[in-house]
């Protein structure tokens, strides 16, 4: 699990491993991380995210070692 920016401040910490049961999908990881850090529970409810370094929908599927990262919104042009 990666977390960036604001995301990063909420939960502590830049990165961190965390375990779900398989199978499982980046929403259910998003949940998990939920339970694990508490300051997430300020994330929005569908916050964007990445597995392995690509941007996908929260019902993608995830398997042991992928790497999910959340993504703050972005902005600027």
């Amino acid at each position: 699990m990666r977390f960036f920016a604001r995301y990063a401040e909420l939960a502590g910490c830049t990165s961190s491993a965390v375990n779900v049961e398989t199978p499982a999908t980046v929403a259910d990881v998003i949940a998990r991380v939920r339970e694990v850090f508490p300051g997430t529970q300020a994330l929005p409810p569908r916050p964007l995210a990445a597995l392995n370094q690509r941007q996908v929908k929260l019902e993608a599927s995830v398997t042991d070692g992928d790497e999910v990262a959340l993504l703050p919104p972005l902005s600027g042009g």
